[in-house]
């Protein structure tokens, strides 16, 4: 038929890549905001080690490549000011990445959350948290550089927040937020 309109282009998505995996081991130092959480001041040195898996959709955009990964990670967050002494827990998250032409450079956004179990002590001091099981969430940006196919570095802004979302009537939260180093191998 003559003079029909061309059909709307079907938004293009990149062939699958190889199955990669990238380990990553991030810590930095966090301090409490407020937000309506606890009136205490805390101070968090985390040590998170994480499991990042292929995208699974990738998206040319801007010249580079957009892509979005699952990222699964192991939190070790030793509290050296505050109350309690450690939360240790597992978050699971969303990695949404924008890639430039060349793969060194990315900027990235994430957020996702889990749970994870602390010593609470806010039975004994007032502001402390309320119960020892605890749910996370997180959100997280920076810059990644790549600096040899294997090998990367990254460094971003960190929030997160812990609660024992009602479960306890002492539930007072913590809200935290620093910078997050990052050093990752891929394989």
């Amino acid at each position: 038929m003559m003079g029909a309109a061309p059909a709307r282009a079907a938004a293009q998505v990149l062939p699958p890549q190889p199955r990669t995996f990238e380990w990553e081991y991030a810590t930095g130092v966090w301090s409490s905001v407020g937000g309506g959480a606890t009136p205490l001041d805390y101070v968090i040195v985390p040590q998170i080690f994480s499991l990042r898996i292929s995208p699974g959709v990738r998206h040319p955009l801007g010249g580079g490549t957009l892509s979005l990964r699952p990222r699964f990670s192991l939190l070790l967050e030793p509290i050296v000011r505050g109350p309690e002494t450690y939360y240790i827990g597992a978050a699971a998250a969303g990695d949404l990445e924008w890639r430039n032409p060349s793969g060194k450079l990315a900027v990235y956004f994430s957020s996702g959350g889990g749970a994870g179990w602390m010593d609470s002590k806010g039975y004994e001091i007032p502001g402390a948290q309320g119960q020892d099981f605890n749910l996370n969430w997180l959100i997280d940006s920076g810059v990644r550089v790549r600096i040899s196919p294997a090998f990367e570095w990254s460094l971003g802004l960190f929030f997160q927040h812990v609660s024992n979302d009602g479960r306890d009537k002492v539930n007072p939260g913590l809200n935290v937020l620093g910078p997050l180093l990052r050093f990752s191998r891929r394989f």
